[in-house]
């Protein structure tokens, strides 16, 4: 088998770039609009289909469901939002951290990006020097989103080939002829994958390039993709152990 220690290295290597580009553009809309979105969830009201479209937008807007989710239980626990309007909101924000996948589907597959995301990095590290803080996190959110394109490309390089390994398919297909098995050996998969790398965006990107390459059938995919929709719930409960009792509550409700 030609896919090494190496090449596996590279493979996580490329896994932290895209981590960090996420994490840097997260950060950098956080600060631009972050005040914003904490004034709008305070003043949510029990309107369900408003609550829904709040969460989808501002996790849309800040490409975090796990950032909407930790102000939703802070402010639950602040007694700031009854637990209806907190569900409606986390609901939202279910739907919100789609749009990633969406993203990565439309530019990262479709369009070549790399191309253009070496100049946007230096583009948006012009925007940093600004002295004003609003211009220098615009520099900071363009850096973090060509970074995660740039840690994409990285991602589909250092996937191993299976035309050139077809060990590794031999290896999966041990497990994906099980019947309803092979869903929740995969759905696990999943939720454990999130749990340690702490970004359901990053193992979707994982589960989406290892179904363009053809490592998984689409069903297996979609339990992967169940899977890492569950294990982001974990932020929040992390979140809820020094919260009080409605803080835990809305966290379990999110499982």
């Amino acid at each position: 088998m030609e896919y090494g220690f190496v090449n596996v290295l590279q493979l996580i290597g490329s896994l932290g770039v895209f981590l960090f580009g996420m994490k840097v553009m997260s950060d950098a809309l956080l600060k631009l609009a972050g005040n914003k979105m904490r004034s709008i969830l305070a003043s949510m009201t029990s309107n369900k289909f408003l609550g829904i479209t709040t969460g989808f937008l501002i996790t849309a807007i800040i490409q975090s469901s796990s950032a909407t989710t930790l102000m939703v239980v802070s402010f639950s626990n602040a007694g700031l939002l009854t637990l209806l309007e907190s569900i409606t909101v986390i609901m939202g924000a279910n739907i919100g951290t789609t749009i990633t996948a969406w993203l990565i589907t439309l530019l990262g597959f479709k369009i070549s990006m790399s191309a253009l995301a070496l100049p946007l990095v230096g583009f948006g590290f012009v925007f940093t020097l600004s002295k004003k803080e609003q211009t220098s996190n615009i520099g900071s959110f363009i850096i973090g989103f060509a970074l995660l394109f740039i840690g994409l490309q990285f991602l589909k390089e250092a996937m191993p080939d299976i035309n050139s390994n077809p060990e590794i398919l031999e290896f999966l297909s041990t497990y994906t002829d099980l019947g309803y098995l092979s869903v929740f050996i995969f759905l696990l998969i999943g939720t454990l994958l999130t749990v340690i790398i702490q970004s359901s965006s990053a193992t979707m990107a994982l589960t989406l390039i290892m179904t363009a390459q053809g490592w998984l059938s689409f069903e297996l995919a979609a339990a992967m993709v169940l899977g890492e929709n569950i294990g982001t719930t974990i932020t929040a409960n992390l979140a809820a152990i020094v919260a009080n009792y409605k803080a835990k509550r809305l966290s379990l409700i999110h499982i």
